[in-house]
């Protein structure tokens, strides 16, 4: 698998490409604004060819470019079906600028796979920063592309619309399962590992709720853990 990735937007979102080596079949992962003239730039320069528009969930800072790539490249547009109408009657909340609607054509179903060329992520449904959040697992590859759910040292926010602090305890929880080697790409901020985050995360699997925790000024999706 080849991978890139770029920060964009107000809030710092990572926008991610991924490609087939052998096919050149890419996906684009959290297509915020702006990203299409990058992601329109990297895929003439690699001779790739954009499959899927994925989005692991549907606030306005994932989702703002989709429909522009989509027409640029004739790629689908895919979203858990419980977030579906935040693309196709997008709810600004905060956003600086309009978020023009998109319209999904594939939908990710917990269990599922995503797949390009040779390639596959598995969907996992992991509720609580929105109702239809998804992670993306590469197991052949060791990664995980965890959107709004799982951050370096928290978790997404879940006093947005569509947030619930159970669910994303539980889908915390079910994350923590994972191996530690498990490289983790979140929506906004650093990379990670699931080995450097399974201390706090088995505290809330084992408690079976989330911490009382403040919110990380520079991220407009997530709140980080308290120092201990």
């Amino acid at each position: 698998m080849e991978r890139l990735s770029r920060v964009v937007g107000p809030v710092a979102t990572n926008v991610h490409i991924l490609a087939d080596e052998r096919t050149r079949e890419a996906i684009a992962i959290d297509t915020a604004t702006p990203s299409l003239a990058w992601i329109a730039d990297e895929l003439a320069a690699r001779d790739w060819t954009l499959k899927l528009i994925v989005s692991t969930h549907g606030h306005w800072d994932h989702i703002g470019d989709n429909q522009a790539v989509a027409d640029h490249t004739r790629a689908d547009i895919a979203v858990h079906p419980l977030d579906r109408d935040r693309l196709t009657d997008p709810r600004p909340m905060s956003a600086p600028f309009p978020i023009p609607p998109s319209v999904p054509a594939v939908e990710l179903a917990e269990g599922g796979f995503v797949r390009f060329g040779e390639i596959q992520l598995r969907i996992l449904h992991t509720p609580g920063h929105t109702e239809g959040s998804v992670c993306l697992l590469a197991e052949d590859e060791g990664l995980l592309y965890s959107g709004d759910t799982l951050f370096a040292g928290g978790w997404g926010r879940v006093d947005l619309p569509g947030g619930d602090q159970d669910e994303m305890a539980a889908s915390i929880a079910r994350l923590s399962g994972l191996e530690d080697a498990i490289q983790v790409f979140p929506g906004h901020g650093q990379s990670t590992t699931i080995g450097r985050e399974r201390a706090w995360m088995e505290l809330v699997r084992d408690g079976g709720r989330l911490f009382r925790v403040r919110r990380r000024a520079y991220m407009q999706g997530s709140r980080a853990l308290p120092r201990m």
